[in-house]
């Protein structure tokens, strides 16, 4: 789970747009993370996370003059059903408002990002913070019980 820096792009909905922005981000070699397009008839709104918020923030001031910026949570999730949901099902008990998420896809058994932007993104990193920390720890007491070797009984 990391606090990134999400860029939402807006976008004329014309053939190339796209491809430019997501071009000049490529021809600099910064990979993005985590991406989704929202249409709105004539404009569009790309947000997206990358691995170098810097550098892109640099390359988007030259490629494409409408942007914004935002802090978002990136949260890894198994890719299996209700994974998406379990967090969701967190975050509204701690009555933390979901603005918008989006999903990276992911190979199935394998990993996959979700990116969250938050009505109280502090709220919300303690919140999924003290599940992941609850699940290490019960993860490493079940580790310590397996190579505990226990002596044989007596009869």
């Amino acid at each position: 789970m990391q606090r990134q820096v999400q860029f939402s792009v807006y976008l004329i909905n014309q053939p190339g747009v796209l491809a430019s922005v997501t071009g000049a981000l490529a021809r600099a070699k910064i990979n993005v993370c985590a991406l989704a397009l929202m249409d709105s008839g004539e404009h569009g709104t790309l947000r997206l996370v990358c691995e170098d918020a810097e550098r892109a923030r640099a390359v988007l001031a030259k490629a494409h003059d409408r942007f914004t910026e935002s802090e978002v949570l990136v949260v890894e999730l198994e890719n299996k059903a209700g994974a998406f949901s379990a967090v969701c099902t967190r975050l509204a008990g701690a009555h933390v408002n979901i603005t918008y998420a989006y999903c990276t896809g992911g190979a199935p058994g394998g990993r996959t990002t979700a990116v969250f932007r938050l009505s109280d993104l502090k709220k919300a990193v303690r919140v999924l913070g003290d599940k992941a920390a609850a699940t290490k720890k019960k993860k490493a007491r079940a580790k310590q019980a397996q190579t505990v070797k226990k002596a044989p009984r007596r009869r």
